[in-house]
């Protein structure tokens, strides 16, 4: 998924002036809407499905470097031994 820096970059002041257009392009397009402050992302607008695949995403992230941790770290059994149990 890539962003439009054309339609998916807004400002704080349009999203004052038509906070529902926002809401709406975001859930239409699956895309988030970077808010940005200054000239400068400010926060990040997302659908609550993308929000919750993408926290699924880091919680496997986290469980893989654990396990690539303990792999070189010699905490490991074969898998023969783990089927047995």
């Amino acid at each position: 998924m890539s962003i439009s820096l054309a339609e998916d970059v807004k400002t704080v002041e349009d999203l004052e002036a038509a906070p529902r257009a926002i809401l709406e392009q975001a859930q239409r397009t699956g895309r988030p809407v970077v808010i940005a402050e200054s000239g400068k992302p400010a926060v990040v607008m997302l659908t609550a499905e993308r929000y919750e695949w993408l926290v699924h995403l880091l919680n496997l992230s986290r469980l893989l470097r654990e396990a690539e941790a303990d792999i070189q770290a010699g905490r490991v059994r074969p898998a023969e031994e783990v089927f047995k149990e």
